[in-house]
């Protein structure tokens, strides 16, 4: 869903032992990065079937109202901020600085009002 997913990925051991079992035979060293990509996509491909299949069933039950799976999916699924976020966010920490010398406040609210009229 996002490239900033909050699954975490199987343990390396546990992956030697899938391994193991799909070669019969004892695995060990270290995951090759197609290996270690692969079952994080695996995992956070499952969390997220698993996830739909939730919301859809608690639509299906009437046990809560529609947007509150988008809630719910938002909740689990957090977006990273976008660098607009980014950038105000880090403007507010400039702000306190720039509060203590004459005129700061207007500077920043320039920007602050430039930033906020551009696209997410």
């Amino acid at each position: 869903m996002t490239q900033q997913h909050p699954i975490t990925p199987p343990p390396s051991e546990l992956v030697l032992q899938w391994i193991g079992e799909f070669f019969g035979c004892t695995a060990g060293g270290e995951l090759s990065d197609s290996e270690r990509f692969l079952t994080t996509r695996a995992a956070q491909w499952g969390a997220d079937q698993e996830l739909e299949a939730c919301c859809d069933w608690f639509k299906a039950k009437h046990w809560i109202e529609p947007e509150f799976t988008d809630e719910l999916r938002a909740a689990r699924r957090p977006k990273p901020p976008s660098l607009k976020e980014q950038a105000l966010d880090e403007l507010d920490g400039i702000a306190a600085v720039f509060r203590m010398s004459h005129g700061g406040d207007l500077v920043c609210d320039k920007i602050r009002r430039v930033l906020e009229q551009l696209d997410d």
